[in-house]
């Protein structure tokens, strides 16, 4: 029997869940605190632009009166930044439903983040840990609660570069994107396990957009760049498309840990959201188990359960 078709009208309610969107001020970030808002969440847009979370707040409350909206500023390229973010937040609230890791980079110039690490690696990866790692007691004393990073179908380009992660040795950015992005479902995987035998409620699950228009492929010029302008139209889908797979995975009742979504259409790259595979590779415990390791020391966050 075929699943029927999910969209937003199957999210159930969310009036009384306090929900961080990260990248909330563009693209599927802000598409999903946009639907969240809409729903009745309370939505903490935490955002490095502070300029454009405002801006990003006084849409949603122009399309939802009434909507509870806050921002947060954060920059997930900064390890003291998501240490005042996730302090500010502890402040602010005393639970914590969702936590939906959004905010990403892709095929930028080389660059290192503050901390020393690629960028890419250091704001799509050990952000985002550090991030849910001092966030997580506030996840575990709230019944129900999902953390959800956002991965992408590039994961199935990418390796973890254990002896060059930060590409000291020769820069390719399609190569270190791909190890941030695997990154993102090694994370999800081991946390999940370790979750599950630590007997929380708390569940840890992953989307991908499918091929999204949005700022995040600002970065891709000369030939890709005309063959995405060109191929775009027809194969991709926009910012809300692109948000679905991830306000499934946040609020589909039927979400079991470890879950995966994605569009179900030609190569993934748009469509109805459902559960999909992701690579062998991806779902080595044995890497995951190692990567996580690495991971505390780089993000300096050691998850006590």
């Amino acid at each position: 029997m075929r699943e029927k078709r999910w969209t937003i009208q199957d999210i159930p309610d969310q009036t009384g869940r306090v929900a961080v969107v990260t990248g909330a001020n563009s693209g599927t970030g802000f598409e999903t605190a946009m639907v969240l808002a809409g729903k009745g969440a309370h939505v903490v847009l935490a955002c490095r632009n502070a300029a454009k979370a405002d801006e990003a707040l006084r849409r949603i409350r122009a399309a939802h009166p009434g909507a509870q909206v806050e921002s947060l500023l954060l920059d997930l390229g900064s390890l003291a930044s998501v240490r005042e973010a996730a302090a500010a937040l502890r402040s602010r609230h005393a639970r914590l439903d969702l936590l939906i890791n959004n905010a990403g980079v892709m095929i930028p110039p080389y660059g290192r983040t503050g901390d020393g690490f690629e960028t890419q690696l250091g704001t799509n990866h050990v952000g985002p840990f550090a991030f849910t790692g001092l966030l997580l007691d506030r996840l575990l004393a709230t019944p129900g609660s999902r953390v959800v990073n956002m991965s992408s179908s590039a994961h199935r380009i990418g390796q973890i570069h254990f002896d060059d992660l930060n590409f000291e040795k020769g820069y390719r950015a399609w190569a270190a994107y791909g190890q941030s992005k695997l990154a993102n479902l090694l994370f999800t995987y081991e946390l999940q396990r370790r979750l599950a035998k630590a007997g929380a409620g708390t569940l840890a699950v992953a989307a991908h957009p499918g091929w999204a228009r949005t700022e995040l492929q600002r970065h891709a010029g000369g030939l890709l760049g005309v063959l995405m302008a060109v191929t775009g139209p027809l194969l991709a889908q926009d910012a809300r498309g692109g948000a679905l797979p991830l306000l499934r995975a946040a609020t589909d009742p039927e979400a079991r840990g470890g879950d995966y979504y994605g569009p179900t259409g030609f190569l993934e790259f748009k469509g109805a959201p459902a559960k999909v595979r992701s690579t062998p590779l991806s779902r080595e415990a044995g890497l995951q188990k190692r990567f996580w390791q690495l991971s505390e020391r780089l993000a300096e966050v050691n998850y006590g359960f």
